[in-house]
């Protein structure tokens, strides 16, 4: 399960603006890579919608079936927030449904093959 903990308004290539709700899976442990040691972590993502702002308010702790996991994608620069550092990404945190991706897999496209 996620739940919607925020939502922020984003602008798109074209300048127009759109909503995206902020989702944060279970908690986990995690072993930090530097210490050794483990720690509580929750990975969040940000998830296109097309909602209002109104809308979107509303929904915050509204939980949905899924989960936030890993995805390799091409690499990024990322500036930390809290020292203005910039480094680069190769992995970003999407939404998962599992149940919808089995649908797809086992689904035949729409498309009529002649």
């Amino acid at each position: 399960m996620v739940k919607v903990i925020d939502f922020k308004t984003r602008t798109n290539d074209e300048g127009e603006e759109f909503n995206v709700l902020i989702v944060q899976g279970g908690a986990e442990p995690i072993r930090s890579q530097q210490t050794g040691k483990l720690y509580i972590t929750a990975k969040t993502a940000s998830v296109p919608s097309t909602f209002d702002a109104d809308t979107c308010k509303s929904l915050i702790g509204t939980s949905f079936e899924g989960s936030v996991k890993r995805v390799e994608c091409e690499p990024f620069d990322y500036v930390m927030q809290e020292t203005g550092e910039v480094i680069e990404l190769s992995h970003r945190y999407e939404l998962v449904n599992e149940e919808m991706e089995i649908l797809e897999e086992q689904t035949l496209p729409t498309e009529v093959v002649r």
